[in-house]
């Protein structure tokens, strides 16, 4: 089995390699028009999910928490002004459903924001809100954040995982990049980021225990660092997860000293911003694959020393 403490060593690296990038986690709300600057918010969101999640797990030690708690006040105090740039996010683009799923993981956290409260079940009734063409993994996804902020889901969350790549389990030989990860955010929403892997259907989780494997070699020969850090989450939300030492080795070694993890083979090169751009989201999957990985090998420990 791979060493607990491997796993846990590769969070500390990325949560202050995130702690200490926390400016870059900013809005551009001048920006471009026909850009839209609601696509900035998604890193925050993403980091507002990882932080939930270790808060969650509990088994961070005192200064990855303390950092993680730190990371989480700044983007919700300096880049989203305490919250206002999401309302007027979703003033912008009332039928967006960007704002609101970044919103309802601070709200799980204790931020509040008045207008987000107020507005959110009124753009909820529009039409256009549940006719919005995603993605089926996003659908699910969105089903899945309605349903935590306590309105009914628009598409019921079981049609709208029969809708997924992964629910039809197909060959397993089809999944490509794109794919993978559609694969990836189906099992994250499907266990709501970990936290519940029964919520895997018996069939879906057989079907990941069989052909997982397969697909963290193939990602790691690769060195495909972000998409192997997302199937070693998977791998995590598993009810019996493996913790593939191989894999982890990998995913382990590729990351840098100060704990940035490439997305793919090397490091990047450019300026602060375009690194951060690039390097932001795997070192956030780097996190998340430490705390559930670290959460699960724990658990299995005290099963065996029990």
């Amino acid at each position: 089995m791979t060493s607990t403490r491997l796993i846990h060593t590769v969070g500390v690296g990325a949560i202050e390699w995130l702690y200490a990038h926390r400016d870059e986690f900013r809005l551009e709300p001048d920006v471009d028009p026909e850009i839209g600057f609601l696509e900035r918010f998604k890193p925050i969101g993403e980091l507002a999910v990882i932080c939930k999640v270790l808060f969650r797990e509990g088994v961070a030690g005192s200064r990855q928490a303390d950092l993680a708690r730190r990371l989480i006040d700044h983007a919700w105090r300096d880049a989203l002004d305490g919250g206002r740039m999401l309302a007027r996010g979703q003033r912008t683009e009332p039928t967006s459903p960007i704002p609101f799923e970044v919103y309802v993981p601070f709200r799980e956290l204790g931020y509040v924001e008045p207008e987000m409260e107020r507005v959110t079940p009124i753009h909820h009734r529009l039409a256009s809100w549940a006719a919005r063409e995603v993605l089926p993994n996003r659908r699910l996804g969105l089903s899945a954040f309605e349903r935590r902020f306590g309105l009914p889901p628009s598409v019921p969350e079981e049609e709208a995982a029969a809708r997924t790549w992964l629910s039809r389990t197909p060959e397993p030989w089809t999944a490509s990049g794109h794919t993978t990860y559609d694969i990836t955010h189906t099992v994250f929403h499907l266990t709501d980021w970990g936290e519940n892997p029964d919520g895997l259907p018996p069939a879906v989780a057989d079907y990941l225990a069989t052909w997982l494997p397969a697909w963290l070699d193939h990602w790691l020969e690769a060195e495909f660092w972000d998409l192997l850090g997302e199937l070693l989450v998977v791998d995590a939300c598993l009810p019996r997860p493996t913790l593939d030492e191989r894999a982890w080795a990998g995913f382990a070694a590729a990351q840098q000293p100060d704990g940035a993890m490439p997305a793919m083979r090397e490091m990047p090169r450019g300026d602060r911003d375009e690194v951060f751009d690039v390097v932001y989201h795997p070192t956030l999957v780097a996190a998340f694959a430490s705390v559930l990985a670290t959460s699960r090998a724990l658990t299995r420990l005290a099963g065996t020393t029990a």
